[in-house]
């Protein structure tokens, strides 16, 4: 784990329960001074931390500001790999920008870059996401498996039911349900986008960069008044408010166990996982391609993850990329 001294000490004391640390203890676990602990809780302090000190017991953590920073992250942290190097930011355009480039320069597998806010969020087709400040999950995960080009698409799914997963271990008011190709839905309302892009050369995958904007904490009126109808937060939906951190370790452990899943035993038992938690096999719908307006029966997804729709006429179609809308 990569972490910065401030953010040692930080997890030191999400890790103590409540309980107080004293501040030699610190400096001996740490290998630094006392005084540099001290002017490290005072950095903390400076970014919403408060600390009372006990007398003859140390200093207790009594508030702390609800971020997704390495630290909080991983404290919650269960995995070999993912989550094991955040890079986390206040604000940034966009982390699927900022992960193209630690890809290239050679970032870990499970490398994770996580902002409180994007101001130039994006979801498919370059649309526009919004991504409301410090009360959602937006971060990139940069995946590196041993695959092939055309296998990149696949792990998608392998995020969607990632996360679908983590939400029900996680949350008991409602159940998620996945919008082929990218979307997780919540009583028909959009919470969750996924969008996946690849680096690659011509016969092998160097990184996969898997982009996850979940809407956790918003209330209704976060959301833009064109957007209210069709998209919810956990938080809405769970009736309270949720552990961002918590929830992006969760999704961590999930994606690098269903990532290994996948390596170990091809796309069969994903393939599987995701029919369960799908909420449009079965159901009539509408697909709008780049060249044409399809609609049909939902039947399933091939062992590439292509959605076939059967048409009125009994024909298949086999469909790789659209904009589905399921009919009344």
């Amino acid at each position: 784990m990569t972490l910065s001294m401030k953010d040692k000490i930080l997890k030191r004391f999400l890790l103590a329960s409540g309980e107080p640390i004293s501040g030699q203890y610190l400096a001996e676990e740490m290998g630094i001074s006392r005084t540099a602990v001290w002017k490290h809780l005072q950095s903390l302090q400076e970014e919403g931390y408060s600390f009372e000190t006990i007398k003859k017991k140390g200093y207790l953590l009594t508030n702390k500001p609800d971020r997704v920073d390495a630290a909080s992250i991983s404290s919650y942290l269960t995995t070999e790999r993912f989550g094991h190097n955040i890079h986390y930011y206040d604000e940034c355009a966009t982390t699927q920008t900022i992960a193209h480039e630690l890809a290239r320069n050679g970032a870990p597998d499970g490398t994770v870059v996580i902002a409180e806010t994007q101001t130039d969020g994006k979801g498919r087709m370059s649309r526009p996401w919004e991504s409301t400040k410090g009360k959602g999950i937006w971060m990139t995960v940069i995946i590196k498996p041993d695959v092939l080009p055309h296998q990149a698409p696949q792990f998608t799914l392998v995020a969607a039911v990632s996360i679908v997963n983590a939400l029900k271990s996680l949350y008991k008011e409602f159940t998620p349900v996945i919008k082929w190709p990218n979307d997780i839905l919540v009583n028909g309302m959009k919470c969750t986008g996924i969008l996946t892009e690849m680096i690659a050369e011509m016969d092998r995958v160097q990184a996969l960069l898997v982009g996850i904007g979940i809407n956790v904490n918003q209330q209704k009126e976060d959301f833009p008044e064109e957007l209210q109808s069709i998209a919810t937060s956990l938080s809405i939906e769970e009736n309270k408010l949720l552990n961002r951190a918590e929830l992006v370790a969760t999704i961590l452990s999930f994606l690098e166990n269903y990532s290994d899943l996948y390596i170990t035993r091809g796309f069969g038992p994903i393939k599987k996982l995701w029919e369960d938690a799908s909420g449009t096999i079965g159901k009539e719908i509408k697909a709008t391609t780049l060249t044409e307006v399809i609609q049909g029966k939902a039947i399933g997804i091939t062992e590439s993850g292509v959605l076939e729709i059967q048409l009125d006429s009994g024909e298949i179609r086999s469909i790789y990329s659209a904009d589905i809308e399921l009919k009344a």
